[in-house]
């Protein structure tokens, strides 16, 4: 398989959000502003490729070699988990707005399952360490993408006067997702894998 049609199926075809449902949280929750959006898709950037590799070579290394597999899902938490601080550090430190506008979201991002999912994923599919990291920045920028998508199509909707009182914020919201995800549907016989 080559790594461009890897990255189409994860960004497109197989998109994290839409066709796996992980990372709904901050999806749901980061997306009603495009800002906060962009901060939270760069933060998961960094945060899924750096604990793929770090996960991947940590269950190679260290977890198959020594028959230690079942430690797996703990050991990728405490990885994910030391990131995300690192991450909101550096944040807090650089973009005091930044820190400020994803709030609560940021620490979330160790809960995060499309994080985690990520990481178990590309040790399962028989991937090498390159193809783990295209993985993991597929993943990502599909992440990234829905979610940009969504924040901005929520603020349009936040400034729509004709929206029904009833249906305004959250079901509004997740009409969107759903018609959001049958639009990525249609990718779906793009990439054969």
């Amino acid at each position: 398989m080559g790594l461009l049609t890897l990255i189409i199926w994860t960004v497109f075809v197989n998109n994290v959000i839409l066709s796996q449902f992980l990372g709904i949280c901050p999806f749901m929750g980061v997306s009603k502003k495009l800002d906060s959006a962009i901060g939270m898709s760069a933060a998961v950037l960094f945060v899924i490729v750096l604990a793929t590799v770090i996960t991947y070579l940590l269950q190679f290394g260290v977890l198959v070699p020594l028959k230690l597999e079942y430690l797996q899902t703990i050991m990728f938490i405490l990885v994910i988990a030391a990131l995300v601080q690192f991450v909101e550090m550096v944040i807090r430190k650089v973009s005091p707005a930044l820190f400020e506008a994803l709030g609560i979201f940021l620490p979330l991002i160790t809960t995060n399952c499309a994080v985690l999912g990520t990481a178990i994923m590309a040790t399962q599919k028989d991937f090498n360490l390159l193809q783990a990291v295209v993985f993991a920045v597929g993943i990502s920028l599909g992440f990234a993408l829905v979610l940009l998508l969504f924040a901005a199509i929520r603020e349009r909707l936040d400034l729509e006067t004709s929206t029904p009182r009833y249906m305004k914020g959250m079901p509004i919201a997740l009409v969107t997702a759903s018609i959001l995800s049958l639009a990525f549907l249609g990718f779906s016989g793009m990439v054969k894998m």
